[in-house]
């Protein structure tokens, strides 16, 4: 499928046939037409050493007519990152990435990792009509698609929003991803809403990390009441973000902690494996509370994850009146330190999101 600068192509073409000079580049006629572009792969999955910088990645191309490219200014890292750099959910990825078996060669790699991306648009399909070249955009990119830990990407319209004008590149690239992780947790598995959300009883364990920050917002903005487990040095952070109560989970045992509050309506459960044994008996009891643990990445809902129009563009307003969330960086890293930023991520106890300023000149 062409693009619009493909369009342009076929007419220059003709007009070459004429005795008029042709472009270099049949699908695209605009003068940065490329073939190669710098981007982080990985050509096995494995642990750190499997990240390899490259400056010979294919450059994306438009093949369906909802498809933009995105110049990518920042992007971000989330477990789901760690999960596929290891090979968590190859098989199924793969799948969806090839349905039908058509691709000539049968392998995914080179492999670019990345899920979150705020950037400029800088060519869209012939059917994109919300979004136009130098547009400001973030968008976060399903994981069966190639990432955003490169110069550009491709993704599809319904992926991409305008960025906030109120947050820049670097804070933009910190939320969509955990946004709609958060949003698809709280909301479609949840149930909750800024309309029965008021005074409900809210838990979020391991509320310090990125999708824990965003849900602490989330949920405080419709009126909950919500208690926020983290370590001590994070407590202050918590307050920040609206926590009601801060418990430590360092400070003693913490099933016994939260067996004297009073019961909850939903728990988010960011942390997993022994929280899971007595969580649900943190719940209230016949009233239609709901546990959700997110320690596995999504990958059974990773349709929902990849829609944007989910969070981004229902009623989640960044930096409105509506709900304003504040993004929460843990660290920003150059684009020259990727696998730096793995390790950061993989080391555990982040206080938000680790970011990539892909277009630093470090």
């Amino acid at each position: 499928m062409l693009s619009r600068g493909a369009a342009r192509g076929r007419a220059l073409r003709g007009a070459a046939r004429a005795g008029g000079q042709a472009p270099v580049r049949g699908l695209r006629a605009s003068p940065r037409a490329r073939s190669a572009m710098p981007s982080w792969v990985i050509d096995r999955y494995g642990r750190n050493d499997v990240l390899r910088f490259t400056r010979d990645m294919v450059f994306p191309t438009i093949q369906f007519p909802n498809e933009v490219i995105i110049k990518v200014h920042a992007a971000s890292l989330n477990p789901i990152d760690l999960s596929m750099r290891s090979g968590y959910g190859a098989t199924a990825l793969n799948m969806k990435r090839d349905p039908l078996k058509l691709k000539s060669v049968d392998t995914e790699f080179p492999l670019t990792l990345g899920r979150d991306v705020s950037g400029v648009i800088m060519e869209c399909g012939l059917s994109v009509s919300y979004f136009k070249p130098g547009d400001e955009v973030w968008a976060a990119i399903p994981p069966w698609k190639q990432g955003t830990l490169s110069e550009f990407v491709v993704a599809s319209g319904n992926e991409v929003s305008f960025k906030p004008k109120c947050l820049s590149h670097t804070e933009a690239a910190s939320l969509p991803y955990v946004g709609l992780t958060a949003w698809s947790a709280v909301h479609q598995v949840g149930g909750l809403n800024q309309s029965n959300c008021s005074g409900k009883r809210v838990l979020i364990l391991g509320a310090s990390g990125g999708v824990g920050t965003f849900a602490v917002q989330l949920v405080k903005a419709w009126g909950a009441h919500v208690t926020a487990v983290c370590s001590h040095d994070a407590s202050t952070l918590m307050k920040k973000l609206g926590a009601d109560d801060v418990i430590d989970y360092k400070s003693g045992n913490l099933e016994e902690q939260l067996k004297t509050l009073p019961l909850f309506d939903f728990i988010l459960d960011n942390v997993g494996g022994y929280t899971e044994k007595w969580a649900l008996d943190l719940l209230k009891k016949w009233s239609g509370a709901t546990y959700v643990t997110l320690v596995t990445p999504f990958l059974i809902n990773m349709d929902k994850l990849g829609v944007a129009d989910g969070m981004l563009q229902t009623g989640v307003t960044v930096g409105s009146k509506t709900v304003k969330i504040q993004p929460v960086i843990d660290e920003v890293f150059s684009f020259s330190e990727v696998p730096k930023a793995f390790l950061k991520l993989e080391g555990g106890h982040a206080r938000g999101k680790t970011v990539i300023d892909v277009i630093s000149k470090k």
